[in-house]
C-alpha cells in the first residue's frame, strides 16, 4: 500500500513540474497574453492634438473656420507633435539660433514669425538639397548672389547665418511690396514669386488659404503655422522641456581679415582652435585658405576661451525646474 502511495505522489510531483516546465516555455515571465495586451492599452495612450480655434501669421488671420484649412492645420499639429524626437531637436536648436536671427528680422521690419520658416526649411542646419538650396534659409546659388550673398569657390555666404538672414529679408520686403500680403509672401519664398502670382491670376484669387497650389506649397504655411503653435503652447503638445535643457549660445569674438590666408589649419593654430572648430564656426569659408581681393574685408568668428565646457555654457540659463512655456514645476508633473 505504502508503495502504490509512493508511486501516485512521484506520478503527481512529475505532472505538477510537466506543467509548470509548459507553462514556463509558453508564457514570458509569468504574463499571459490577455495580460500583456491590457497592460498595453493601460500604458499606451494616443490622443489627438488641439486645433486652435484662432491663429494668425505675421499678424494676418488664417480663416479656421474653414473645414480644409483647420484640417491642413491639424495635420501639421499632428505630425509635428507625434515626430517628437525632431521637435524637440528643433527646440534645442532654436534656443541657440533664434536670438541671432531675431534682431536682423526686426531690423528689416519683418514679422518674427518668418524665423520658423528657418525650421521647415532646413531644421536649423546647413543642409544641402538635392536641387543644391543651400544653408539655413535654403538659397539657390542664383538667387543668394541676387540678394547679396557672395558665393564662389573659397566663400559661400549662405552658410552665414546672419547675412543668409539679411538676404532672406531683403526677398521678403521686396515680395511684400509686390503681394502686400505676408502669408502670400511666405508661400513664395517656397514656390517663387513667379509661381504665386500666376496662381493667383489664373484662379482669380487674393489669399493664400484660396488657392491650388502643389502639395509642398499647399502645405508650407499651415507647416509654419503648426510650429508656431507648438513653440508657443509647448506643454499643449506633450513637450515638457526645461531651459536647461536647450542648446546654449556659445560666444564668439570676431577677427576682421583684410589679407590672403594661406592655410586655415596654422590660422587655426594661431589662434588656439582646432580647423574643425574653425570650420564650425565659420562654415561659409569653404575652402581650406582663402584669397582677399583688395579692399575686401571678412569676419571670421572665434568661440571665446572655454568654450568647451559645456557646464560653463550653461552656467547662465534658467536651472530652475520650471517647465518651458508654462507655470508648472517638474515635481508637479
Amino acid at each position: 500500500m505504502l508503495k502504490r502511495i509512493l508511486v501516485f505522489g512521484l506520478i503527481f510531483v512529475l505532472c505538477l513540474s510537466a506543467a509548470g516546465l509548459f507553462y514556463f516555455f509558453t508564457v514570458d515571465d509569468g504574463i499571459s497574453e490577455q495580460q500583456y495586451r491590457d497592460a498595453f492599452r493601460r500604458n499606451y495612450k494616443i490622443f489627438t492634438v488641439a486645433v486652435p480655434d484662432q491663429i494668425d501669421f505675421a499678424g494676418e488671420e488664417v480663416p479656421m473656420k474653414v473645414f480644409y484649412v483647420n484640417e491642413s492645420l491639424d495635420r501639421e499639429l499632428l505630425v509635428n507633435t507625434y515626430w517628437h524626437n525632431r521637435t524637440v531637436l528643433m527646440f534645442k536648436r532654436a534656443h541657440r539660433w533664434f536670438p541671432l536671427m531675431e534682431p536682423i528680422l526686426a531690423e528689416y521690419g519683418i514679422p518674427d514669425d518668418f524665423k520658423y520658416l528657418t525650421v521647415i526649411e532646413s531644421g536649423l542646419s546647413n543642409v544641402v538639397s538635392p536641387s543644391g538650396a543651400t544653408g539655413f534659409w535654403q538659397f539657390l546659388k542664383g538667387t543668394a548672389k541676387d540678394y547679396g550673398l557672395e558665393v564662389d569657390k573659397d566663400v559661400d555666404e549662405r552658410y552665414h547665418v546672419q547675412k543668409s538672414t539679411e538676404a532672406a529679408c531683403k526677398y521678403f520686403r521686396e515680395s511684400y511690396q509686390k503681394f502686400n500680403n505676408w502669408t502670400l509672401v511666405a508661400a513664395a519664398f517656397n514656390a517663387g514669386k513667379r509661381r504665386i502670382s500666376e496662381a493667383l491670376e489664373e484662379q482669380n484669387e487674393k489669399s493664400y488659404y484660396d488657392l491650388l497650389l502643389s502639395d509642398e506649397t499647399s502645405r508650407y504655411v499651415f507647416r509654419i503655422l503648426a510650429l508656431k503653435t507648438i513653440f508657443e503652447n509647448p506643454t499643449d503638445y506633450g513637450m515638457f522641456l526645461r531651459e536647461k535643457d536647450f542648446y546654449p549660445p556659445i560666444p564668439v569674438k570676431t577677427i576682421t581679415i583684410d589679407k590672403d590666408i594661406k592655410d586655415f589649419v596654422a590660422f587655426a593654430s594661431e589662434h588656439d582652435i582646432s580647423y574643425k572648430v574653425l570650420k564650425m564656426f565659420n562654415p561659409w569659408l569653404r575652402d581650406k585658405k582663402l584669397a582677399v581681393k583688395r579692399g575686401k574685408t571678412y569676419t571670421i568668428a572665434i568661440p571665446v576661451d572655454e568654450y568647451l565646457d559645456y557646464e560653463g555654457l550653461t552656467d547662465g540659463m534658467n536651472d530652475d525646474p520650471v517647465i518651458y512655456g508654462d507655470t508648472l514645476n517638474f515635481e508637479e508633473l
